[in-house]
C-alpha cells in the first residue's frame, strides 16, 4: 500500500476463509493496511483479533479499537464507527470470513461512508462466492447471489423451484448458501426438488486442504452424496432445460 494512500478512509479488508487457510492466499496490501490501521469494525472480535495477530504478529493488541458490526448491531451505532475517519484516521472492516460487504452486514457501513463522502477502499482477497463460480463451469457471464434460502421446508422448496425457473428462463447461474449445520438437509432438498438434468455445483471448504468442488446434473449426485455437515459451502444451479 502506497505511503500517500488517503487517510480517513474505510478499508474493506478480506480475511481467510478458514482457520487452516495459508496466509499466502492474501496479497501484501492486506498486511500493509493492517500495519497502519488501529480502528477496526468487525463481525466477531475474537476471530478478528486472531486474524490480525496472524497477519501482523508484532502489532499491539492493546492499541486496537474494535467495534462490532453483525446482525445484532443497532443501525444507530454506525455513524459512531466512522468517527475516526472524520478525524483523519483509517478504519478497517473485517468480515468473519472472506470479503466484507459480501454476504455480511458490512455493506451498511460502506453505504454510510459513501453518503458522508468518506473514501471506501476495497482490498483484494478470497471470496468463496467467486471462487465457487470460477470453478463451477457454469454461466459466469450472468449470475445472481441469493444468500440464504428460507428455513421452513415448504418455503425453501418454493424458493428452490423459483431459482431453478429463473435460471432456465434467463440462462443465469443461481448462487446461494446455507448455515453449515443445515447443509445436509438443504442438499437432500435440492436433490428432491430440482429437475434431474439441472446442473448443481457444490463447493465446500474452498482454499482449504479439505476443499471440495464438484458440478454435475442432479441425477448424477445420488451415487456420491458428500457429507457437508458443518462445512462452509456454496451452491450453484443452472437449468438449461
Amino acid at each position: 500500500m502506497e505511503s500517500d494512500t488517503p487517510q480517513g478512509s474505510l478499508y474493506m479488508i478480506p480475511t481467510l476463509l478458514g482457520e487452516t487457510e495459508p496466509l499466502e492466499v492474501l496479497p501484501l496490501s492486506i498486511k500493509q493496511a493492517i500495519e497502519q490501521i488501529d480502528h477496526f469494525v468487525v463481525e466477531n472480535e475474537k476471530t478478528a483479533r486472531r486474524f490480525i495477530k496472524k497477519v501482523v504478529p508484532r502489532k499491539s493488541q492493546d492499541s486496537l479499537s474494535i467495534s462490532l458490526l453483525n446482525k445484532y448491531t443497532e443501525p444507530g451505532l454506525l455513524p459512531e464507527y466512522l468517527q475516526p475517519c472524520r478525524e483523519g484516521f483509517p478504519v478497517g472492516m473485517l468480515s468473519e470470513a472472506g470479503c466484507p460487504g459480501i454476504a455480511d452486514p458490512g455493506g451498511a457501513l460502506a453505504r454510510l461512508a459513501h453518503r458522508e463522502g468518506i473514501r471506501v477502499i476495497p482490498l483484494v482477497g478470497p471470496s468463496s462466492i467467486l471462487l465457487a463460480l470460477m470453478g463451477s463451469g457454469l454461466n459466469g457471464q450472468s449470475f445472481a447471489f441469493t444468500g440464504y434460502l428460507p428455513i421452513e421446508r415448504a418455503d425453501r422448496k418454493k424458493a428452490i423451484k423459483a431459482l431453478e425457473k429463473r435460471s432456465r428462463v434467463e440462462n443465469q447461474s443461481q448462487i446461494f448458501m446455507e448455515t453449515p449445520y443445515r447443509n445436509n438437509k438443504l442438499f437432500e432438498e435440492l436433490l428432491k426438488t430440482l429437475h434431474p438434468e439441472t446442473l448443481l455445483c457444490v463447493a465446500a471448504d474452498l482454499s482449504l486442504k479439505s476443499e471440495y468442488l464438484v458440478t454435475k446434473p442432479v441425477s448424477g449426485w445420488a451415487a456420491t452424496i458428500p457429507d457437508l455437515h458443518k462445512r462452509p459451502a456454496i451452491y450453484i444451479i443452472l437449468s438449461e432445460n
